[in-house]
């Protein structure tokens, strides 16, 4: 037996364009790029327009002269990829691609092509679409909160190619923030991979919605204390053997997901849900767990695919199939 690993890349942590950090300094490389480039729009809802078949964005060829907001995502074969933002009318209400929080709908536009949420598509896009769409959205996010300057409060304009700003007060630099947050499956350390799972429930979700245990990691503290932490607060347990899975950007508005296994101290011990953060917690088996993965038991629905959830969930419901 082995321990449980990530069956899969996290859809948010894959991409192949090369995101060439020196170009975004050099004036012809970036008029090059944008001559050949192509354009992902996204609106303030963080929507883009994809094709039909859910597996490609739908982008438009870069016209006229590099405009100020444009932002550079990288370049592939030969093509230069770049975001920007858009207010286009839009009509709401078309149902999700992925509809496993039911949270977020989609629109469309004029002329019948629907725009998406990358929380609905993410696991449906290729692995291009699926990179760029994340960065973008990432980029986006950003520049939408970080208009005025840290230090001094005057307005800050944009310089390489969207990956910074500068204060047109102070003269002060700013580079897109993310924020790392843990995110940690818990089983009950019987066998190498246990044959209990710890999922819990937060109140603004979903009914018989589930997934594992989550926060945000603070100043001066270690990921494996972060995760220490989080799962005594959230739910009142201990947990030890802490093992790193794997991690996917999350940029809503700008988090990183580092992922992570531990093993709770004691089984036993009573499961006690942070007021208004957990509105339930509860151990499940193996098997509950993989008849949830293929949507047979409603009262246990599980994270969509977009997420490193998902992946860790199902990475551990793969393992060990014998000890169910």
């Amino acid at each position: 037996m082995t321990q449980f690993q990530l069956p899969a890349v996290p859809s948010l942590s894959r991409s192949t364009v090369d995101r060439e950090e020196p170009a975004r300094t050099d004036a012809a490389r970036l008029a090059k790029l944008w001559a050949t480039g192509r354009v992902v729009l996204v609106d303030r809802k963080g929507r883009t327009p994809v094709r039909a078949d859910m597996t490609e964005l739908s982008t438009r060829p870069a016209t006229g002269d590099l405009p100020p907001e444009a932002m550079l995502l990288g370049e592939l074969d030969g093509v230069g990829y770049w975001a920007m933002p858009t207010d286009e009318e839009l009509t709401e209400g078309v149902a999700a691609p992925d509809r496993s929080w039911g949270l977020w709908s989609g629109a469309r536009s004029e002329d019948g092509e629907q725009w998406h949420d990358l929380r609905t598509t993410g696991a449906l896009l290729s692995d291009t679409a699926a990179g760029l769409f994340t960065t973008a959205v990432a980029l986006t996010n950003w520049h939408a909160k970080a208009g005025f300057c840290a230090n001094c409060g005057s307005r800050v304009e944009r310089v390489n190619a969207g990956w910074a700003t500068h204060c047109t007060g102070c003269g002060r630099e700013e580079y897109p923030r993310t924020d790392p947050a843990v995110i940690c499956l818990i089983h009950n350390g019987v066998g190498e991979n246990g044959s209990e799972v710890l999922l819990a429930r937060q109140p603004i979700w979903p009914p018989a919605r589930y997934s594992v245990l989550a926060g945000f990691v603070e100043a001066g503290e270690s990921l494996e204390a972060c995760v220490a932490r989080e799962v005594r607060e959230e739910v009142g347990i201990e947990v030890t053997d802490i093992r790193y899975l794997g991690s996917q950007p999350w940029p809503f508005p700008r988090s990183i997901m580092v992922g992570f296994a531990a093993v709770a101290v004691d089984r036993t011990a009573p499961l006690i849900p942070a007021d208004g953060e957990i509105e339930e917690p509860r151990w499940v088996t193996r098997a509950e767990v993989r008849a949830a993965l293929a949507k047979d038991r409603p009262n246990l629905k599980l994270p969509g695919g977009t997420s490193i959830a998902y992946q860790m969930i199902k990475g551990w419901a793969e393992a060990d199939q014998d000890l169910s």
